[in-house]
């Protein structure tokens, strides 16, 4: 089993190489509502490259069996994380094509159920750090406070002390 792992982190190493512009949304559902298909079957075809990334992960198995409580991830009464990514050769072309990803990631948040997964926000999703959180925020709230009061670790989707 840990073998596999670093063969995980490098299947999609020859679709996306190193030197790509990403811009990130994510969402979290309960099973695959028919208005979430419906985004899917809308947004899809018009994705705007090869290596661009809408993906719909099943959560499932030990995800399932720990409780909100017991990780800082709280959504484990999802069954998928939906990640949605135009990645692009050009900062410039991915720029002009994050209005796709923005409207698509509107097009599901009906059917989802807040927040998402973390590592699928970009840098203007900070106010949604709460939602990917829900119950556990207030918790991780108060670990910054006692270790890193200063906020030395901010980068990424920071949780202020």
């Amino acid at each position: 089993m840990c073998a596999a792992r670093p063969l995980v982190n490098t299947l999609f190493d020859e679709l996306v190489p190193a030197g790509l512009f990403h811009y990130w949304k994510g969402s979290f559902t309960r099973g695959l509502p028919n208005g979430a298909l419906d985004a899917l079957v809308e947004y899809g075809p018009t994705t705007p490259s090869v290596q661009s990334v809408t993906v719909a992960f099943p959560l499932d198995g030990a995800c399932h069996r720990v409780t909100p409580e017991d990780t800082a991830f709280s959504h484990r009464d999802a069954d998928y994380a939906i990640a949605l990514s135009p990645t692009l050769t050009t900062r410039e072309d991915c720029e002009t094509h994050q209005g796709w990803v923005r409207a698509f990631h509107r097009a599901l948040e009906p059917h989802a159920r807040g927040g998402g997964y973390v590592n699928f926000m970009n840098g203007d999703d900070q106010d949604h750090v709460r939602a990917n959180y829900r119950d556990n925020h207030a918790r991780l709230v108060a670990v910054k406070r006692r270790y890193d009061p200063g906020n030395l670790f901010r980068l990424d989707h920071n949780i202020a002390p």
